[in-house]
């Protein structure tokens, strides 16, 4: 269950103004949507445009993944690696920074968002990621800006909705000096933000945060791997590990809810069909813990294959829209406490006539 959070302080080279206590949605009350990178299925990822859409369609909270600028500003993209979701390649002033890094342990090839100040990448225009699955977002290539996680939240504010900040690459960002925590902590303290949850797929840096803040915090989880600090440190442990009732407990001494893939909630057979659920989220709520699952999304390539629709053999047939509703439905119908949404518009029209 989600615990009530306010800023205790951190010692940081900024004074942070303390906030009145964040409100955060309980078990009590409805499941919350939160907005997937925004409507990333009407928008590009990760823009205001994004975000105002995922407002309008009802979003209770809006999500932007964190990575930090040169000069240690907090910037909205799904990776510190840009290509795929800017011009930048097209840039020529900025050709001679692609390079490859090693990130979390892979190497990447391209352009670095530490490798750029805020004022050259506000020079870049954002992108549609996936242009094959998503055609129709391709309308918005060029329009927007990559926005701080100042000018996200001041959004939110304005019209009453949370923020869901997730921390990327929080250990390999510590490495370079750029640690992600404390200008997050920063932003919303100055903001007086009081709705908002703090996530990350790490274990360290939400640790060392849960001394640090009182914002619910949610360990992120994906299908198999492993926290990438733990991979550093040399724990032989993964997030199957975490999901256990021993694991959960761990979890709850530091975290308030976990964020995990929904194969974690009803797993998937070969054939792509759903299987029996599994009784994690039983599990969560006894430790106290809210579980949200991600990512629903629209598109039948992105579906179970019981809830997908149409002509398998259409051209179109793996991004036409499925049974987002249903499926939706049926992990609403085992307890989840919250889910991400590409289109937070089909999870406010399940979670209001759920009320009914």
């Amino acid at each position: 269950m989600i615990l009530r959070r306010l800023i205790a302080g951190v010692t940081v080279a900024v004074v942070l103004i303390q906030p009145e206590p964040a409100v955060a949605d309980r078990r009590s009350g409805d499941p919350i949507v939160i907005a997937h990178r925004g409507a990333s299925a009407h928008r590009p990822e990760h823009t205001l445009l994004a975000y105002e859409a995922a407002i309008a369609m009802g979003a209770d909270y809006i999500e932007p993944d964190l990575v930090s600028t040169k000069d240690h500003i907090l910037v909205a993209r799904h990776e510190n690696e840009i290509s795929g979701t800017t011009d930048v390649a097209a840039r020529t002033e900025f050709a001679a920074r692609r390079t490859t890094k090693t990130i979390d342990g892979r190497p990447v090839t391209g352009w670095f968002t530490e490798d750029f100040t805020l004022a050259e990448l506000k020079t870049l225009r954002a992108k549609e990621r996936v242009p094959d699955l998503r055609p129709d977002n391709t309308a918005f290539d060029g329009l927007a800006e990559i926005p701080t996680f100042e000018e996200v939240v001041q959004l939110a504010e304005r019209h009453g909705v949370g923020v869901y900040p997730e921390t990327k690459h929080p250990t390999y960002f510590d490495s370079i000096n750029l640690s992600l925590e404390e200008p997050l902590l920063d932003v919303l303290g100055r903001h007086r933000v009081r709705k908002a949850f703090i996530q990350s797929f790490e274990t360290a840096n939400l640790r060392d945060l849960h001394g640090r803040t009182r914002y619910p915090l949610i360990q992120l989880m994906t299908f198999g791997g492993k926290p990438y600090d733990w991979v550093v440190s040399g724990d032989p442990r993964g997030y199957d590990d975490l999901v256990t009732p021993d694991g959960l407990r761990e979890v709850a001494s530091y975290a308030d809810g976990i964020g995990v893939d929904t194969r974690r909630v009803i797993p998937v057979g070969a054939d792509g069909r759903l299987l029996p659920p599994t009784t994690l989220v039983q599990d969560a709520h006894r430790r106290r813990l809210d579980v949200h699952v991600w990512t629903v999304r629209n598109e039948n390539s992105q579906l179970p294959a019981d809830h997908r629709l149409g002509n398998p053999a259409s051209p179109v047939y793996p991004r036409a829209t499925g049974d987002v509703m249903g499926w939706l439905g049926k992990l609403l119908d085992l307890g989840i406490d919250g889910a991400f949404c590409d289109d937070p518009s089909m999870g406010r029209a399940v979670v209001t006539q759920r009320r009914r």
